[in-house]
């Protein structure tokens, strides 16, 4: 009989160790019906191999799906026209996949008849947050199973012990190689946990990076890149066009050949604690500072400072899981129409770990006025006697509070 009139769940599934345990535990523990979901998001690996481990698990829907583009232009993009990043060094890059699988995880249950979804998501951790806000937020009558939050298997070693008993094949090798900590992937990321990260104090291992070489490895070269926007979104690279996915994909295999984008962080995590973790976020490292670049060239001052004031209180949200909410709506359609006059070229240069801007241009859009800036004869174009009268103004009430005070 099934539990809490549960007949059917879609499962967030990657066919790793935790989610081919949770396919086997909810069908014993629910005695239910279960979907798996796969997402190809950019993680590097192939997912269709998910789908002989899904059938060997009884499962008769199975979903795979490439999200690649999906997930950068209607989740990466809209984010960096933002410029978020948390708590000043974060980047966002799990954060950012959380809603849109749960928007799919909701379309499937739609799709299917499904009466709840389940994640492989831990109790400490942010993922089971991001993903049943979402969630909710789609499909307020869902039902949710968070096995981490109901099971006695907390440790990896009861894991194990868990699928030697029930006969559940595990590979836990990537690449020939077995890694001790917790990862995940996308095409803007890839992030690492546990091990011997769990002291702050440990430096982590040059082994230990899969996308991006050390700088002190890096070519004895610079890199010249030419990255052009149109309405606050990259669009092409050395004036060649190409997909939001294949963009990125680009400019993560060019800021990892030259040692960009590695960070190493204590972050505080929604649910209360501090975390350490390792990113690699070699092209999201480059696009930061290049649409950065891009406005410095287009926006209005005063647009742009209250961008940056916007920009803590969306990075929040975001890393929260607060996606798909009236506040975030609220904040990225202002965000959107300041980008309207985003438009053109940056160039930056990248050498060992660095990314530097080196050029910027936009033939339509550009704010800045050489007449007017120049060192040389304006030939009129700025008044500087002008000045006097601005600074006296702006100093009045510091005049005023320092003559009372005498």
């Amino acid at each position: 009989m099934s539990k809490d009139g549960i007949k059917k769940v879609v499962l967030a599934y990657s066919g790793g160790l935790d989610t081919s345990i949770i396919v086997k535990w909810l069908q014993d523990e629910y005695q239910c019906e279960v979907v798996t979901f796969t997402a190809d998001i950019g993680q590097g690996e192939e997912v269709e191999p998910v789908r002989a481990k899904a059938e060997a698990a009884g499962i008769r829907e199975i979903y795979i799906e490439d999200l690649k583009e999906e997930f950068v232009l209607d989740y990466v993009f809209p984010m960096f026209r933002a410029n978020a990043i948390y708590e000043g060094e974060y980047l966002l890059g799990t954060s950012i996949a959380r809603p849109l699988i749960a928007k799919r995880l909701i379309e499937i249950a739609n799709e299917t008849g499904a009466d709840a979804i389940s994640h492989g998501a831990t109790g400490k951790g942010n993922d089971q947050v991001r993903f049943e806000l979402g969630a909710y937020a789609l499909r307020p009558d869902i039902k949710i199973i968070a096995p981490w939050r109901e099971w006695d298997l907390n440790s990896r070693e009861k894991l194990l012990a868990y699928a030697e008993a029930n006969g559940i094949s595990i590979e836990m090798k990537r690449e020939g190689k077995k890694s001790p900590y917790s990862m995940d992937a996308n095409l803007l990321h890839i992030s690492y946990e546990g091990y011997d990260l769990e002291d702050p104090w440990n430096e982590p291992g040059n082994d230990m990076w899969r996308w991006t070489v050390s700088p002190e490895e890096a070519p004895n070269r610079t890199t010249y890149v030419e990255i052009g926007f149109e309405n606050g979104d990259p669009v092409s690279i050395d004036g060649e066009k190409l997909s939001a996915a294949a963009l990125l994909l680009k400019l993560n295999q060019l800021g990892g050949e030259n040692g960009i984008g590695r960070a190493d962080i204590v972050e505080n995590r929604y649910v209360g604690m501090k975390s350490r973790g390792c990113y690699e976020t070699p092209g999201g490292t480059i696009l930061l500072k290049a649409h950065r670049a891009m406005e410095s060239l287009t926006l209005d001052r005063e647009a742009a400072h209250m961008k940056d004031e916007l920009m803590p209180r969306y990075a929040k949200l975001v890393y929260n899981g607060y996606w798909f909410t009236p506040e975030r709506e609220m904040l990225q359609a202002a965000i959107d129409h300041t980008q309207q006059v985003v438009n053109g070229v940056v160039r930056v240069k990248l050498y060992k770990g660095n990314v530097d801007i080196v050029g910027r241009r936009s033939n339509t859009n550009s704010l800045f006025d050489e007449s007017i800036a120049t060192f040389e004869d304006d030939a009129g174009a700025y008044n500087q006697q002008d000045a006097e009268g601005f600074i006296k103004l702006n100093a009045l009430r510091l005049r005023v509070a320092a003559s009372k005070s005498k």
